[in-house]
């Protein structure tokens, strides 16, 4: 029997864990035995630090339910999942660029018409939503599923609030034969990420902002089209510069146009001022068959 020590670990641990019949889950599990054992070394892990790690995940476990995803928010603001992201979404300079999934998406939201009003009754300024999705050579995209969600004026998305079981500040929207979608919402706010966790515990022991500027997210899928996650924000918001989760993009910064009352997108009017966004998605053809996204990828 080969005597372990804190010189031969690592490479006793590599050693077992290549034997994954899966070659892919033996490189990956390689390369985190390697890692997570150079990072003890590094800072010369306590073992009351390690607990602390162990217990901190443990509690990201249970607070983590269909709703809330702690340990997407914990790669989040880790710049992880914004890492992920840039290595598996090189786009073409003039696609629409992809940005992070977030902690608050749900799936099953209810299909909306053209200019289908996903706040339904919530209260705020009315924001109407409307451009093309095209592809990189400017034709129409016929048929592509727009799934929308965002957070009220109070900065609470609906799994966060007590008593919600019905779809809220959340909907889906198909483009029609020219390649245009209206949705009908109301104008976001820059909120703070959820604080109540091991996260938020987290970020408050350093001088992170924790807030991210306003915006909506969108998930668009198209068959022959590479998915696209992203987010609008809205020129001028507060936080665009410290988004906490590193999401922000120039590209993705939407003018928010303030209207009288009057005549809307969707071919209806609004008896109150209400606000406009246009924006015109790009999406970039396949070049191999891909999977579709959702929640299946990790809020």
């Amino acid at each position: 029997m080969q005597p372990v020590t804190e010189d031969n670990i690592t490479e006793l641990a590599v050693e077992r864990w290549t034997t994954a019949r899966d070659p892919r889950l033996a490189e990956l599990m390689a390369a985190l035995v390697r890692h997570l054992h150079d990072f003890a070394r590094e800072v010369r892990l306590t073992e009351a630090e390690w607990m602390a790690a162990v217990q901190w995940l443990t509690r990201a476990g249970r607070i983590s339910d269909e709703k809330r995803e702690e340990f997407i928010l914990a790669s989040d603001v880790l710049g992880l999942s914004m890492l992920v992201v840039q290595m598996n979404h090189r786009l073409d300079p003039a696609a629409t660029p992809a940005t992070v999934l977030g902690p608050f998406h749900i799936e099953g939201s209810p299909e909306l018409e053209f200019g289908g009003d996903m706040s339904d009754g919530v209260p705020g300024t009315p924001l109407f939503v409307h451009g093309t999705v095209r592809d990189l050579d400017g034709n129409p995209v016929p048929g592509a599923v727009l799934d929308v969600w965002q957070a009220d004026t109070e900065g609470a998305y609906e799994s966060q609030i007590p008593g919600i079981d019905e779809a809220r500040l959340r909907a889906r929207y198909t483009t029609r034969e020219d390649g245009s979608y209206c949705l009908r919402t109301i104008v976001p706010r820059g909120y703070t990420i959820p604080m109540d966790g091991p996260v938020g515990d987290l970020i408050a022991q350093t001088e992170i902002s924790h807030f991210r500027p306003a915006h909506v997210h969108f998930l668009i899928n198209v068959p022959g089209y590479e998915p696209l996650i992203t987010h609008l924000f809205q020129e001028g918001a507060e936080y665009l510069d410290s988004d906490v989760v590193f999401g922000t993009k120039q590209e993705l910064v939407v003018r928010f146009e303030q209207r009288e009352p009057g005549a809307t997108p969707d071919g209806g009017t609004s008896a109150e001022p209400w606000v406009e966004a246009r924006y015109d998605f790009v999406l970039q053809r396949q070049a191999w068959g891909g999977a579709q996204v959702g929640r299946g990828v990790g809020a």
